[in-house]
């Protein structure tokens, strides 16, 4: 049997373009204080018209065409979120029916910002069985769940979608190795409170603000130094390669300083960080597939180069890929 493999990408994000003068303002905040802080510049949110599975399906068509195939030849559909649509049904069925790809099974996976990841690892395992093709989508729409008045978070995210299409080839980047956590004992520091069957919304729950995301920023920043360095470290073990081996670092697109500062602890000395957040900012489990279909149309990927994927954040989650370019 042929292994699975990447045979395109795509990435949509929306035309507004909102500054950091724009979205810091209402949390007192300015742009110099937000650089300073995240290195994001700019992001862009979703029209009022625009939903989750709007954006998914913009950056589908994109990574079709990219692969060379119809929706029709799909067979799985994986959409990886934290800002569905509805809460029922899941914003994978709204991209099938879109796409017109009556012929594939279609759900959703919510690891919040490692979602690309845990959606790649569902994708590959259905395909080594079954055989076709599938399309793993990463997409969010953070700004209409945030507090404009919370300088913590407002200025972290923008919305955006990236797809990644796997089929089985002879050739093309290939999956090498994959693995996945979570650390449940931690799922408190990142949350939205109200809105599920724990606390259902009332009238007095959204006049306390318990529909927005809320971030203990200190204790993600401690998750991440503390954990994923040494995951990646185990991880790159198990692959049966060395940090010398890694050619391109693909993170999620947390914060730019907290990147550096990772980026720095991994010590990958030949390897090169990819980074889309300056205009985009933290687009949640979109920022992986964005920021990789940014490099592979930037035409920074070579026939064999090691590519290293990092997911991290919500659940606590960490999710790791291995790419043989």
């Amino acid at each position: 049997m042929q292994d699975v493999r990447i045979i395109g990408t795509g990435a949509y994000v929306p035309d507004r373009i909102v500054s950091n003068d724009e979205v810091g303002a209402p949390a007192g905040v300015d742009s110099d204080w937000i650089i300073t802080k995240t290195a994001f510049r700019e992001r862009r949110w979703a029209a009022d018209d625009e939903a989750t599975s709007d954006l998914a399906t913009a950056a589908a068509r994109a990574a079709l065409e990219s692969a060379g195939i119809t929706a029709a030849q799909l067979s799985v559909i994986v959409v990886a979120t934290s800002t569905p649509d509805r809460p029922q049904p899941p914003t994978a069925s709204y991209v099938q029916r879109n796409l017109g790809a009556t012929g594939a099974a279609a759900f959703d996976v919510n690891a919040v910002c490692s979602g690309e990841v845990f959606a790649l690892s569902a994708a590959e395992n259905l395909l080594a069985r079954k055989g076709g093709h599938a399309l793993v989508i990463g997409a969010d729409i953070y700004s209409r769940i945030l507090n404009p008045a919370d300088r913590r978070t407002v200025v972290l995210f923008g919305d955006g979608a990236g797809a990644i299409v796997l089929g089985q080839a002879d050739s093309g980047p290939r999956i090498r190795h994959l693995d996945l956590h979570t650390f449940g004992e931690l799922s408190d520091l990142i949350r939205v409170p109200g809105g599920g069957s724990r606390a259902p919304l009332t009238a007095e729950s959204l006049e306390e603000g318990q529909q927005y995301f809320t971030m203990d920023g200190r204790g993600v920043r401690r998750f991440v130094a503390d954990h994923v360095p040494q995951l990646v470290k185990q991880f790159l073990h198990e692959a049966g390669v060395v940090p010398d081996d890694i050619r391109h670092f693909i993170p999620h697109q947390a914060n730019g300083v907290m990147l550096d500062d990772l980026f720095t602890e991994l010590a990958l000395p030949n390897a090169t960080m990819h980074k889309t957040l300056e205009t985009y900012a933290n687009t949640g489990a979109a920022s992986i597939p964005i920021t990789l279909d940014a490099a592979h149309r930037e035409g920074a990927l070579r026939r064999g180069d090691l590519v290293l994927l990092a997911g991290f954040g919500g659940g606590m989650a960490a999710g790791l890929a291995l790419i043989e370019w």
